[in-house]
């Protein structure tokens, strides 16, 4: 169904409060729950830490803002307390790890294919091929590290395969950037897009740059190391698609308008009742903040919010198994490479990232070294090897 962002007005900003109780509410099942709950989850808290940043920026750059958007970061950072405080204490690390890497692949899946915009529809499935190969190194060092299967996590909606290879995922800056979006010739929804995978993997690339200090393990922080400096291009790769012209007002609507549009899209699937109640609670709040925005607009850069949003939601951003789309990509596009802005065949690959990437591999690549042999196979390695040792086969 159709989704405006006009039809309502949400809470009012004021009205948004918070008890120390309500954000630390019961946490998902990693096991019971659907994965696609958890894949919200970690979705949404995404969208509220890219707020939180957006906010603390713009407020550096705009006197007359602060007000408002101190008003609007209260209320963001309770809502990314209590969203991330859904993760329950049983996953370790290294599984939310693996479940950051599930929303990367099931979320760019269905934004690149939400994508009106031909060019920026390829950045993303570029990506996604990377985010792909990223879940099958840390799926290898998971079975290695705690003997357990990554399709716990997964349940089967996601496959444990190679991608593009992680150790041939290090470019030089020149050929990270790409071409913009103009904002005022793109598509609504193309804006929408990229301001969802920016956050998405912003939060990924913080969360390895923390975790990874936290094994003891060399190559495990070895690994952690090497996805966490991808994911910083990913960063800038996503960001560079941003129009740099637009104004603070400009992207901060647009930063509402993402939110909104994210849990709207949970409020239409979630399959959880409890924290069902919360997107929807939480949706009424970015409303409101997006209504508050639409008046910072009108008062000081006399523009109309319909100029920017310039249409509605045709439906919810598909939030389920992207499997087919997936297997589509890696078998047409997985020898794609970039020479500056452009994606060209691996045999014309830019020299300046043959030579950083020769640099940076000169000792071997963690990624390459910790899925060495290794196949995913329902079950562990150590459950397997028990299983031919049992009878009597020596294990490969």
């Amino acid at each position: 169904m159709a989704f405006s962002l006009f039809d309502s007005k949400g809470v009012d900003i004021d009205k948004q409060r918070f008890t120390w109780r309500e954000l630390v509410q019961k946490p998902i099942s990693k096991l019971d729950d659907d994965a696609f709950t958890r894949i919200r989850v970690i979705l949404v808290n995404g969208l509220e830490t890219e707020a939180l940043r957006f906010g603390h920026l713009a407020a550096r750059f705009n006197r007359e803002l602060r007000l408002p958007l101190a008003k609007v970061r209260r209320t963001e950072q309770h809502q990314a307390t209590l969203v991330n405080w859904l993760i329950a204490a049983d996953h370790s690390p290294l599984e939310t790890t693996v479940a950051y890497e599930q929303v990367a692949i099931e979320v760019t899946a269905a934004v690149a294919q939400s994508e009106p915009d031909p060019y920026l529809a390829q950045v993303y499935r570029f990506g996604l091929l990377e985010d792909f190969d990223h879940l099958y190194r840390y799926s290898a060092l998971l079975d290695r590290l705690e003997g357990k299967d990554a399709n716990n996590i997964l349940q089967s909606y996601t496959d444990i395969l190679p991608g593009r290879p992680t150790a041939e995922h290090h470019r030089a800056p020149e050929d990270e950037l790409r071409e913009p979006y103009n904002a005022r010739t793109a598509a609504f929804q193309t804006k929408i897009n990229a301001l969802t995978i920016v956050s998405s993997e912003y939060q990924t690339h913080d969360y390895y740059q923390n975790i990874g200090p936290l094994f003891s393990d060399p190559l495990a922080r070895q690994l952690y190391a090497e996805i966490a400096s991808v994911e910083e291009q990913h960063v800038t790769q996503y960001e560079s698609m941003l129009d740099p012209g637009e104004s603070w007002i400009e992207q901060w609507l647009l930063h509402e308008a993402a939110e909104c549009y994210t849990y709207y899209s949970c409020v239409e699937q979630e399959t959880n009742h409890h924290i069902r109640a919360v997107w929807e609670r939480f949706l009424d709040y970015e409303l409101g903040h997006f209504n508050m925005v639409c008046e910072a607009l009108k008062q000081f850069e006399r523009r109309d919010p319909a100029e920017i949003v310039t249409s509605d939601f045709a439906g919810p951003l598909a939030l389920h198994s992207q499997r087919d789309f997936v297997r589509k990509v890696l078998a047409s596009e997985v020898d794609l490479r970039t020479d500056g802005t452009r994606f060209v065949g691996k045999e014309f690959e830019s020299p300046l990232s043959l030579n950083y990437r020769s640099m940076v591999n000169a000792d071997g690549s963690p990624s390459d070294m910790v899925a060495a042999g290794y196949i995913w196979r329902p079950g562990t390695e150590l459950t397997r090897r028990g299983m031919l040792a049992a009878a009597g086969v020596a294990a490969p």
